[in-house]
């Protein structure tokens, strides 16, 4: 029995990339893709809506509440999916490694699997030193206080949703993928590692490519390793 797999992708202001993500996933394995346009002012809508894709509008800013708004259109249809991969806008991932990453869950071997950017190959200059420095002092953290080994805070992910659901996730903001992470540590849930290529994204991130936005993220990231402590 195949497996139902659906993908959300958060988005603010990714007319001239979202196309190219929708177009790389694969399509023989996944059922359904769904973007989460978080208040853009350009035309990112209309492009993936002529790409084949579900939009959904969440007007206030927040990854976590794009990812929210993702998966609570989920749970309001009959059916739900097995797996639900979480995959960015900005065209920085590599979409077809969708099929590397469901690959452990539908083997029934995890219940997580997180695309580690640490373990792949990247791209010089897709991610900025403080990006690479956050990566390291949060998985660092986590693996003090919470036996958590991971390499990575990637945003590519899959999950059970019977396990999605299960982890209750809260977060509205930057705190999403470390949140998501460490209730999976804390609730024994299988997860792994696999390795992810990484480029430039197109466009200026919102989080690292600002001063703002690199310090509350980093903030929020610190806050929220203390808080689930």
């Amino acid at each position: 029995m195949s497996n139902s797999i659906k993908v959300i992708i958060p988005a603010f202001n990714e007319r001239n990339a979202v196309g190219n993500v929708i177009n790389e996933i694969p399509k023989d394995i996944v059922d359904e893709i769904i973007v989460v346009d978080n208040g853009s002012t350009d035309d990112t809508c209309e492009v993936a809506k002529k790409c084949g894709a579900v939009v959904l509008r969440e007007d206030i800013r927040g990854y976590g509440r794009a990812c929210l708004k993702g998966m609570a259109y989920i749970a309001e249809q009959s059916h739900q999916p097995d797996i639900i991969v979480f995959l960015d806008g900005d065209y920085s991932d590599y979409p077809e490694e969708i099929t590397e990453l469901v690959a452990p869950i539908i083997s029934n071997s995890v219940d997580m699997v997180i695309g580690s950017r640490s373990l792949g190959i990247r791209e010089k200059g897709s991610m900025t030193i403080q990006q690479i420095f956050g990566n390291w002092l949060a998985t660092t953290l986590m693996r003090f206080f919470y036996k958590a080994n991971y390499s990575d805070l990637g945003p590519f992910r899959a999950i059970r949703y019977d396990s999605l659901v299960a982890i209750n996730m809260q977060d509205k903001t930057y705190g999403w993928t470390i949140e998501m992470q460490i209730k999976a540590a804390k609730m024994g849930l299988r997860s792994k590692e696999v390795p992810v290529n990484y480029r430039k994204r197109i466009g200026v991130s919102k989080i690292s490519g600002t001063l703002s936005g690199t310090l509350a993220a980093g903030y929020k990231i610190i806050h929220t390793i203390i808080k689930y402590r």
